[in-house]
């Protein structure tokens, strides 16, 4: 039972990248899915949350038209897209699922990915 997130990198503000968070061993079509990010020095924070019926929920403003979260089935695999990036999105992301709704807390969720790194310099 595992969550693998992959697809970050470096990347120039106004650059895109689109993150993965894919599972072995279970199927993720009946779990919420979250997002969060934890840039250096900071506490880990929510980004996005996907529902089993693909609910989504964007928390805070700073994504707000940047950020989308999308669920593939067929895949076992839940996307982040963030376009454009700008500085303040240079972060370690990880991804997490959970069972009882979307919440913005770590302690909602059980099941952690090990993060993948984005880094957004000119």
């Amino acid at each position: 039972v595992q969550l693998q997130a992959s697809g970050g990198g470096l990347v120039q503000p106004g650059g895109s990248l689109r993150l993965s968070c894919t599972a072995s061993g279970f199927a993720l079509d009946s779990y919420v899915v979250a997002w969060f990010r934890q840039a250096p020095g900071k506490e880990r924070e929510a980004v996005s949350c996907i529902t089993p019926g693909n609910g989504r929920v964007l928390y805070g403003d700073a994504g707000r038209g940047r950020l989308t979260i999308t669920r593939d089935n067929t895949k076992n695999t839940i996307y982040l897209q963030i376009d454009p990036l700008n500085f303040e999105d240079t972060a370690v992301y990880y991804c997490a699922t959970g069972r009882r709704g979307c919440y913005p807390t770590v302690e909602e969720y059980d099941n952690w990915g090990q993060g993948t790194l984005v880094t957004v310099s000119s």
